[in-house]
């Protein structure tokens, strides 16, 4: 599975002191699994610059269905965003289309 170069990038300076993740794709993940509420007497005030270049294409999900995807992404220990790239992935090779065909 090719992954974006995004998600292959380093966190340039130091890893994240909260979930210690090392790529930026860890830190998010993290942060998908994790409330900042029981994070913030850890946190501390800082400038951050961000550059952001979309790979991606956002799609819109009816509420229940997003809640049944956490749970499931929560049971497999992975992200939502990554379950349903992956189960999304299987359906485009089930029906023979490849990236950009259909």
């Amino acid at each position: 599975m090719k992954e974006s170069s995004e998600k292959k990038r380093r966190v340039t300076r130091r890893k994240s002191s909260v979930s210690e993740a090392r790529t930026y794709a860890e830190i998010g993940d993290f942060w998908d699994e994790h409330d900042l509420s029981d994070y913030w007497d850890a946190t501390r005030f800082i400038r951050v610059d961000v550059e952001l270049e979309s790979e991606e294409s956002l799609y819109a999900v009816e509420k229940g269905l997003s809640d049944t995807i956490r749970r499931a992404a929560k049971e497999r220990g992975v992200s939502p965003h990554t379950l349903i790239n992956l189960w999304l992935q299987e359906k485009v090779q089930k029906l023979k289309l490849g990236p950009g065909r259909g």
